[in-house]
């Protein structure tokens, strides 16, 4: 009887579109680039527009407001989504053990509302025999709040020269240890924090960058863009027009500042990127790596928020008040915040976003390009994943755990969600619909058309294969294709178990947290 592939999901935090060298950008991502180099990129693969609902669909193959995660991890009962992942909703990692899997979680959860204390929701709960990593959304590098299994950790987990990412990979390679020690085949869901606000990495990491981000975000989408043409990634001809919030290069005041924060960004995803290399290798000194099922993406695209948050707080689990040495931590984006070190917190903002998200429009939380596109690379040589290959058909976050399913030999019943399998060994993507909404913001995509609104706008429709950059509406013209997709929207949203954004937004006000979901 032929051995079930191992499989390996990494998944990047708030990473966008370009920055991986093997999607346009200029950061050193040897591992990435390898990985890609013998399997296949996706040049149109959606995630949500935030890492909560991105999470619960890549692990169930449905839509996340059918399973509880309709926004963030608030639970908003009766007025709005119960913020857990729903327990009758079963996980990739409980539809893995079923038929023999042995599966861990390595990195963030962020789809439970209560992280007190255990519960239902914690992932040792919802088919994860191992997790090591943190609750919540977003926590400092250098001391994050670590729990093993269902056990926080104590403050000497962190001690040290003590970085996140590094210890996600090194728990990473540990578990693949075991795993292949025990015969069984294994589930390794690899969810790294990187590149999530804050902005914390190693000087070591950093200094290699300063002079590169010198060139400023306007030169560097131009050579993103060429090379993105040059890797076959778009069609676009031209670069669209700089977002209007955004400065030019040369207006900006503190232009050295300013290349810090992207400096310190490039060297988390380097970070990143070392990780992933090193388990990679061990694979292939196990003589595993041709028959491990390997996919990569992003949770969303890249993120132009800035800190501190509109509530104008960062709670001590996301922000601790000072350093393991008792210095103070200073959070904002301002140039007396120097990123990088652990005395600081903050993050890279809409102008470096912009630039990470090369040629799109918009960011994080909008359903624009630039908030759902996201690089995927697949590799699985003993399946017949094509090495080297590049795909234009779209793809979608729910299709994830069905993919997997279906090397497996699982069971993807009750999934949204289609198996991306034929198309990563070189066949044509089936046409059919996809779908987004998250705070009101709205789109469909089917085929060349995808109609997408901002919340309380009109819909806008777009030829999204000849602009992908979104700067030509053309609803005024094919009002036809206006009504049909928006019936098909509709139709898809009473089923997905859609809240109307107006009712959420009315509770949210009631609450006073309006300005805590409203996008910026």
């Amino acid at each position: 009887m032929t051995r079930s592939p191992d499989v390996l999901v990494i998944l990047a935090d708030d990473l966008g579109f370009s920055d991986l060298a093997a999607f346009g950008g200029e950061i050193d991502t040897p591992a990435l680039d390898r990985l890609a180099g013998r399997g296949v990129r996706m040049s149109s693969f959606y995630a949500t527009p935030r890492c909560s609902p991105s999470r619960a669909a890549l692990l169930t193959g449905r839509h996340s407001h059918d399973v509880g995660v309709g926004v963030l991890t608030s639970d908003d009962r009766p007025h709005g989504y119960r913020g857990s992942l729903d327990p009758a909703a079963p996980t990739l990692a409980e539809r893995l053990r079923a038929v023999g899997y042995t599966t861990a979680l390595a990195g963030k959860w962020h789809l439970s509302s209560r992280t007190s204390a255990p519960d239902e929701t914690w992932p040792t709960r919802r088919g994860f025999d191992e997790f090591y990593g943190v609750l919540p959304g977003a926590v400092s590098y250098y001391d994050p709040p670590l729990v093993d299994g269902e056990e926080r950790l104590p403050p000497s987990a962190t001690a040290g020269d003590y970085y996140l990412t590094d210890d996600l990979s090194r728990y990473a390679r540990g578990f693949v240890e075991r795993a292949h020690a025990s015969g069984r085949p294994w589930f390794l869901y690899l969810a790294y924090t990187a590149p999530h606000w804050p902005l914390h990495a190693r000087e070591a990491d950093v200094a290699k960058y300063r002079e590169r981000y010198r060139a400023g975000w306007d030169r560097l989408r131009e050579r993103r863009l060429a090379q993105q043409h040059r890797l076959g990634l778009t069609t676009t001809s031209a670069l669209p027009r700089r977002d209007p919030r955004v400065r030019a290069w040369a207006e900006t005041p503190d232009p050295g500042w300013e290349a810090e924060r992207m400096a310190v960004y490039a060297a988390q995803v380097e970070a990143m990127d070392r990780g992933v290399g090193a388990l990679l290798d061990q694979l292939e000194a196990q003589g595993t790596l041709d028959d491990t099922l390997v996919v990569f993406c992003s949770d969303n695209g890249a993120c132009a928020e800035a800190l501190p948050m509109p509530s104008g707080r960062l709670s001590r689990e996301v922000s601790p008040p000072t350093t393991r040495d008792g210095r103070a931590v200073k959070v904002g984006n301002s140039p007396d915040v120097v990123p990088g070190p652990e005395d600081s917190y903050a993050s890279y903002g809409r102008s470096w976003a912009h630039l990470s998200n090369t040629p799109f429009r918009l960011y994080k939380r909008w359903v624009h390009e630039g908030g759902i596109a996201s690089p995927l690379i697949a590799s699985w040589p003993a399946g017949g994943v094509l090495a080297g290959h590049l795909t234009g058909g779209p793809g979608h976050v729910v299709d994830v755990a069905p993919t997997v399913l279906r090397a497996v030999g699982g069971d993807a019943g009750g999934m949204a969600g289609a198996s991306m399998l034929d198309q990563w060994r070189g066949e044509a993507a089936v046409e059919r619909p996809l779908f987004w909404e998250h705070l009101g913001n709205a789109a469909v995509r089917h085929g060349r058309w995808k109609l997408v609104r901002e919340a309380g706008q009109p819909w806008e429709l777009y030829d999204i294969v000849a602009d992908r950059g979104e700067t030509h509406d053309l609803a005024a013209g094919h009002a036809d294709v206006v009504v049909r997709l928006a019936g098909c929207w509709e139709a898809w949203a009473r089923s997905a178990g859609v809240i109307g954004w107006d009712r959420l937004l009315e509770y949210y006000r009631s609450r006073g947290l309006e300005r805590s979901v409203l996008p910026d």
